[in-house]
C-alpha cells in the first residue's frame, strides 16, 4: 500500500504532498503578514522555530489541533490554510488521489484571501481615526453604488 496517495509522494517518502506544501505557504503568508517571526509564532504555541519551518515547508505535516492553535494565534479562520488551493493540489491530497472523494464547489471567503488581509492591514496603518473613517464610509458607498448595479 502505497502512503499519501501517490508512489513517491506524501507521508514516509521524503517528498511532501502537495496539500501540505499549499498549508505551509499560507501558514508563512499569514505569519508574514502579521510581522511574526518564526520563533515569536513557535513560542506563542509551544514549538521551536525549526518545527514552523518545517510546517511552513510542508515536510512536516500540521495536525488537526495544531492547525487549530495556528489559526486562532494567527486570527485566521482554519480554512484560511487551504484557500487559494489549485485544483491540480487539490487532487493530490491522499483521498483526491485514491478516487475515495467527491469533490465539493466552495466559493472561499473574501475574509480568508490575501488582497482583503493586506486592505485591513493598510487601513490600520491610517493613524488619524478622521481620515480612516472617512475611507471606510467611501468604501461602503462604493460598495452600496456597484450592489445597486447588479
Amino acid at each position: 500500500m502505497v502512503r499519501g496517495g501517490e508512489s513517491g509522494v506524501g507521508r514516509g517518502t521524503g517528498v511532501p504532498n502537495p496539500v501540505d506544501v499549499h498549508v505551509g505557504r499560507r501558514l508563512r503568508l499569514r505569519r508574514t503578514l502579521l510581522g511574526l517571526s518564526q520563533e515569536k509564532l513557535g513560542a506563542a504555541i509551544g514549538l521551536t522555530f525549526q518545527q514552523v519551518q518545517k510546517y511552513e515547508r510542508g515536510s512536516n505535516r500540521i495536525g488537526a489541533s495544531r492547525l487549530f492553535d495556528l489559526s486562532r494565534v494567527l486570527d485566521v479562520p482554519v480554512g484560511f490554510f487551504f484557500d487559494d488551493m489549485s485544483e491540480e493540489v487539490a487532487a493530490r491530497s491522499p483521498g483526491q488521489s485514491r478516487g475515495r472523494m467527491e469533490p465539493v464547489d466552495v466559493e472561499p471567503s473574501p475574509m480568508a484571501k490575501r488582497e482583503t488581509l493586506e486592505l485591513v492591514r493598510a487601513y490600520y496603518k491610517i493613524h488619524n481615526p478622521a481620515v480612516r473613517k472617512r475611507l471606510f464610509e467611501m468604501v461602503k458607498a462604493l460598495a452600496a453604488g456597484e450592489a445597486g448595479k447588479e
